[in-house]
């Protein structure tokens, strides 16, 4: 299959120099620290960048009003997943659980009432994303909810380098006929991994989905994208 090419540098930005301004402004602390730990040059080659999967389970999808009640973390690179490492926190969110998201994620208000507040493990979160680019499914959910949690937490915003493999897929699959021949295909992560003959899992388990992007960028990279090429022909 021929290499597709990537739209470089729309939503490019320069994460070494922004850490460095942000360590300057962020308050003392989890945050300053992990600001002050930087970031990898843009020009790093793909193939050499730490890249940490991501996942969270949220008690709704509105970042502003909803909380995060689960994050799962594992460590990979472009021909490894580094399932030894993987973390995986649950939080007790200040609101009581909505029936439908129950429904999603299958966490119980029983499984959470033991758990720490998503404030007090913060800090310990923040120690696994240093000098790391994020792998998700739709950055706007992982990103935003963890901009906000940050808000929150210290008043100040948390940022981090993405490689969305949803966005991926989206320039991989973008093909001028859907307007004549029906729908796109679907972006959810279950479908793209299907187009790659991946397993199916049990969705919806913050540590599992991020297992499940995991594989899907690792696909996604031997299939359409360049070991060579620059970091930031990718990340958003």
């Amino acid at each position: 299959m021929a290499k597709i090419e990537f739209n470089q540098n729309v939503t490019f930005q320069d994460w070494q120099a922004n850490f460095e301004q942000w360590a300057e402004e962020a308050p003392e602390g989890a945050l300053k620290r992990y600001y002050q730990a930087g970031m990898m040059s843009a020009a790093t080659p793909l193939k050499d960048s730490p890249l940490l999967a991501l996942d969270l389970e949220t008690t709704g999808l509105d970042p502003k009003t909803d909380e995060i009640i689960s994050l799962g973390l594992i460590p990979m690179t472009h021909n490894a997943i580094r399932c030894q490492g993987a973390r995986y926190w649950i939080a007790k969110p200040k609101h009581d659980l909505h029936a439908e998201s129950v429904t999603i994620h299958e966490i119980t208000h029983a499984e959470l009432a033991e758990a720490p507040r998503l404030d007090s493990i913060l800090d310990e979160i923040l120690d696994t994303l240093v000098q790391q680019v994020v792998v998700v499914h739709c950055v706007a959910i992982e990103r935003q909810f963890l901009l906000e949690a940050s808000l929150k937490r210290y008043g100040y915003p948390l940022y981090f380098p993405v490689l969305d493999t949803m966005d991926i897929e989206r320039q991989v699959q973008h093909k001028p006929w859907w307007k004549r021949f029906g729908k796109p295909p679907s972006l959810r992560l279950d479908a793209c991994r299907q187009r790659y003959h991946l397993p199916r899992y049990k969705a919806h388990h913050a540590l599992t989905d991020a297992l499940s992007s995991a594989e899907l960028l690792q696909a996604q990279i031997a299939y359409h994208m360049n070991l060579d090429a620059d970091i930031s022909d990718y990340w958003l």
